[in-house]
């Protein structure tokens, strides 16, 4: 029997949705006899209790510390006096700015396995293996850990479904308020040009590559997915070149759209990179003039034309 620990993230009084992610892949994870033990921290721990009782988790350890803003020092220690308490075989977060300030630190003092921004994990054996991307992610290299008792792994966003179910695990508490830190947290500032959509919460997606040629022809396909209802966002060539955000861009270097339904690919080929972050959608449109373009192996419906005719078709039906 393993225990799988997993560290909930909160940022500015909410949980973030990330941590019902990595809680869903703790629960792809775990094995028949495993425990899954979910920790929060914070001033305010008691409050997140109830939203991270969920099925397939055995416990819930609400950690009290002084302050409720992260703190690398702080959540080091804390994350280290629960691996004391729990001795975990796997201590799951989301990779964040946060889990990044601390994680490698942990790792490197207790000598454990560690890997970051991971989209998949499984047992081979009795041996963990993480895939992650390497490489300026233009390949996916599986990762194991000889000799290590425990593995730190941050999970990437909105690769693993938000898990749902509620589920009655036992509640616990741990008091931590004594920890101090060498830094002081003076408030939370929103970057500067931050995008206001999110785009791995959103459910129709049209997204522009390379074949729409020109950045002047941006605000036509931008019209386009507004009288359609929907969101727009590129790959790769199109946010390297500024024509869009980077939050817009779709695949492994990107976001990955995780409650996508509907993904319409205009004028995209289908690199790996791009298909990484879409190809699980239930229904994917691609229109390109290449008849072997990669993009028609997982699309549902494949359109070999010219991305402008169809543009001006769908406009016409939609206007």
């Amino acid at each position: 029997m393993k225990t799988i620990l997993v560290m909930a993230e909160t940022r500015q009084n909410e949980l973030r949705p990330n941590s019902l992610e990595v809680i869903s892949a703790a629960q792809e994870l775990r094995q028949a006899d495993d425990k899954v033990i979910v920790a929060v921290t914070g001033q305010n721990a008691d409050n997140y209790t109830s939203a991270l009782s969920l099925a397939g988790v055995d416990g819930v350890v609400a950690v009290k510390t002084a302050t409720e803003d992260f703190d690398a020092d702080i959540q080091e220690a804390v994350v280290s006096e629960l691996m004391e308490q729990y001795a975990p075989s796997v201590v799951l977060m989301p990779h964040s700015v946060d889990s990044l300030g601390y994680a490698p630190t942990l790792a490197r003092k207790g000598n454990y396995g560690f890997a970051s921004d991971v989209f998949g994990l499984a047992y081979d054996g009795d041996d963990l293996v993480a895939t992650r991307a390497a490489y300026n992610q233009k390949v996916n290299v599986e990762v194991d850990f000889p000799g290590k008792d425990c593995v730190l792994l941050t999970i990437r966003p909105s690769v693993f479904k938000q898990a749902e179910d509620a589920g009655s695990p036992a509640i616990s508490s741990l008091d931590m308020t004594s920890l101090t830190s060498r830094s002081q947290n003076l408030r939370y500032v929103e970057p500067e040009g931050a995008d206001d959509i999110d785009i791995t919460g959103v459910d129709f997606i049209m997204s522009i590559g390379r074949g729409i040629a020109e950045e002047n022809n941006v605000d036509t396909f931008r019209e386009l997915s507004e009288l359609a209802g929907a969101t727009l966002c590129c790959s790769r060539p199109i946010a390297d070149s500024g024509w869009l955000p980077k939050s817009r861009q779709v695949g492994q270097s990107g976001k990955v759209v995780g409650a996508c339904k509907l993904y319409v690919a205009m004028g995209i080929s289908g690199s790996i990179q791009h298909m990484a972050g879409m190809k699980h959608v239930p229904s994917i449109v691609a229109v390109n003039t290449d008849p072997g373009a990669s993009i028609f192996n997982i699309a549902k419906y494949g359109i070999v034309a010219d991305i402008f005719d169809i543009e001006e078709e769908l406009r016409t039906h939609f206007e």
